[in-house]
Parts: structure tokens; sequence; C-alpha cells
């Protein structure tokens, strides 16, 4: 019941923005729960045989490692430390040692269980490989490392499941580990990337920045935005982490529904791994009541973009990054983007002229086609939404194109096939 409360009152006062956060402090819960059970039938002794040992000491084990790894990737993603890659030289050869050295001593303890100095050595050996695991991971891989813990996590209760004979907790763990483990290879598919690259490619190293571009971001007015996207035929909005920040989410659905009052068609593209965990961007627009019919992947909505008037990007980065699809050196080199900046024209919606989370630079923002909307992504949204409902814009039109003051005819409906 008290735990009950806790977890309540965690769900309903945290932020967006601090989503995959209270994830990954609740991956590292679940698991330390886990890592304690272990120990505490560990401790308790009596007939420990070679299969419930084996359960124990996988339980500890993944335990250990996944309470570890879900700090360090809480840490980075709360900013309480540097989100690029931490590595030093040899550090994949010492990982992978040391993972080896404590599978060599949770085989040892199998047929030895009585040895309880291995055993404690054991747990803080995985829970050190857990940091080591996390620490070289750049932080455009979180979505990635948070399925893992998450994968991680359901593994270790399994493993609790077989130690207590308790079939919940195996069938719960077995469904929760499976999963994770599932979701993290569509992740890296989804960056067309491995999970071995991931784990140890340092991806996002900032030694490793991609193109260098030359030239200047032109700004424009929230006023020549609203007009854009007034007289557009189609509009596509690209959601990223700045949306979250911003908290601008229901903003945006007002966004859409005034220009679907003027017949502009707006669709909404979703990256796979935008955000700061899986589905973070479906989980923001679904809390703002956006249809889930007008969100579109990246394989449906590129193919629509070159036909896109207007490209609005809202604090997304690495997805929109075009050096994914023409720079062969950029660290980000295969990783599927959304096409943006195929587009008549494209409006970005950033805090300011930083680089993103990665720290990558993105030659979109050069492009001459490409227009900057610095400042709070709500307050800018906001401005977006009056100027589209004020009645200037109609009268802007009337001295210029008279047919441009008529709002452009509905899209035909879309058809889905399963």
């Amino acid at each position: 019941l008290a735990g009950g409360i806790i977890g309540s009152i965690m769900a309903l006062k945290v932020q967006m923005t601090a989503l995959p956060q209270r994830q990954a402090i609740s991956l590292a819960f679940g698991a330390l729960a886990a890592t304690l059970v272990g120990i505490s039938e560990f401790y308790r002794g009596g007939e420990l045989g070679g299969i419930k040992m084996t359960a124990l000491g996988f339980e500890v084990m993944f335990g250990s490692l996944t309470v570890a790894g879900s700090l360090i990737a809480f840490a980075k993603l709360q900013e309480l430390m540097r989100g690029t890659p931490f590595t030093f030289k040899g550090q994949n050869i010492f990982n992978v040692s040391l993972f080896v050295a404590t599978v060599g001593v949770f085989v040892y303890l199998i047929f030895n269980p009585d040895n309880m100095t291995l055993f404690f050595a054991m747990v803080a050996m995985a829970f050190l490989f857990g940091i080591l695991l996390v620490l070289p991971i750049g932080a455009a891989d979180m979505p990635v490392v948070m399925s893992l813990m998450n994968s991680y996590a359901g593994l270790a209760s399994a493993a609790t499941g077989f130690a207590l004979q308790n079939r919940v907790l195996i069938i719960a763990g077995t469904l929760d580990g499976f999963s994770g483990f599932i979701l993290s290879i569509l992740m890296c598919k989804a960056m067309n990337r491995s999970i071995t690259n991931v784990l140890f490619g340092a991806f996002g190293n900032t030694s490793d920045t991609g193109t260098v571009v030359e030239g200047t971001m032109r700004e424009v007015t929230a006023e020549d935005v609203a007009t854009q996207l007034a007289y557009a035929r189609q509009v596509v909005i690209v959601p990223g982490y700045g949306l979250a920040t911003a908290q601008a989410q229901h903003t945006v659905r007002e966004l859409a529904e005034a220009l679907g009052e003027r017949g502009v068609a707006v669709k909404f593209a979703v990256h796979p791994v935008a955000g700061r965990m899986p589905g973070h961007m479906n989980v923001l627009l679904a809390e703002a009541n956006i249809p889930y019919d007008d969100l579109y992947e990246l394989e449906q909505i590129n193919p629509d973009m070159a036909a896109t008037d207007v490209a609005v990007v809202i604090g997304a980065n690495d997805v929109v990054n075009p050096d994914a699809r023409d720079n062969p050196k950029s660290p980000i080199a295969g990783m599927p983007i959304i096409e943006v900046d195929k587009a008549v024209q494209v409006v970005v919606l950033k805090r300011g002229k930083g680089k993103g989370f990665a720290g990558i630079e993105n030659p979109l923002f050069f492009k001459q086609n490409t227009g900057m909307l610095y400042g709070d992504a709500k307050a800018s949204l906001s401005k977006l939404v009056q100027a589209v409902q004020h009645d200037g814009i109609d009268e802007f039109a009337e001295l210029g194109d008279l047919d441009a003051a008529q709002p452009h005819p509905a899209p035909p409906a879309r058809v889905c096939s399963t």
C-alpha cells in the first residue's frame, strides 16, 4: 500500500519532460528489489542446489547490472552528468573482460554455492559492469539504453520467480524481458545500427561532430511563418524533445486545428527514436488528444515530403539531420531520417543556436529553404496560433493574391490498410 501510494504520487506529479528519467529510476527500483530478494535468499542459506543457485545468480547479476546502468541513464537524462560518451583507452576490452570474469564467478557458484565472498564479489562486479556499460553510450542512444535496461529488469524478475517458485513473476518477468529486447532491436533498426555498435561504438563523441558547415542560419519571425502555414496545402510537423521540454503538446494541437479550419492538411511525422525513450513522442501527442490517424512513421511520410509546402521541426535535431543520408563520414551515417529538407520550406523551432543532445552539427539549419524561429517552443507556437487565426493574414492576402485568401480544399481522406 505504501509503495503504491508513493508510485502514484510520482506518476501524477512527474512532468512530461521528466518521463524518461522517471522510467529510468523506476527500472532501477525494480531491479534493486529483485537483487535484494536474491541476496536475501542466498544469505538465508538452506538447500541451494544447482538449479536454484543458477536462478539466484542470474537474478542478482542482471539485477545489479540494471540498477547501476539505470542510475547512470537517469543521471545523463537529468543532466547531472554529461550526455556525451565517457571513454578511456582499452575500455571495450576491459568491459568484456569484466563481464567474462563475472560470468565465470557465476558459473563457479553454481557448483560451489557456499562461497559467500565470491557471491558478493559477483554482485559488485556486475554493478561496476553496469556503470561501465552505459557510460560510453551517447545521449542520442538513450532510447535503446532504456529498452535494454527494461529487458534486463524483466529477466531479473523472471529469475526471481524461478528462485521463489512464483509463476506470476516468471510470466511477467519473461514478457517484460523479451518485449524489451525486441524493442531494443527495433530501436537499433530505426537507427540502422546493431546493438553491439550501440553498446561499444561510443556514438555521440564530441570529437566527431560530422560536417563542418559554413554559412549562417536564417532567422524568421512568427508572422512570416504563420503566413506560410496559413496558405500551405500540406504541413508536416516533426516533434522532438524540445516539444516535451516546453510542454507545448497542447499548443501544437491548437495550431493543427487552426490550420485544419483553413483547409490545410496537417500531418505529424514521428521518428522511432525521437525524444529520450521509446515512444516518447507518441505518448506526448496522445496526451494532447492528437488523433492517431494523423501520426505517420518516417517510411510513410518521406515519400510525401516533396509535396509538402511547410515542414515544422519542433526541437528535433538528429532525426532530421541530412548528414545521416549524405555524409558517409558522419557519426550518424546510415540512420534513417525524416527528410524534411525535401519540403518546399522548413521552419525549425529551437531555443537557441546550439547543437542537439548528441552534439552533432545539423546542415539542415543552414539550407536556403530553412528558417529558424528561436525561442521557447510553447511561446512560439502560441504566437503562430494567434497569427493564423488573426484576420490580418486574410487582409494581407487580399492585397496580394486574392485566390490565396481562400482556404485550400481538404485533401482526400487517408486510406489505411492492415
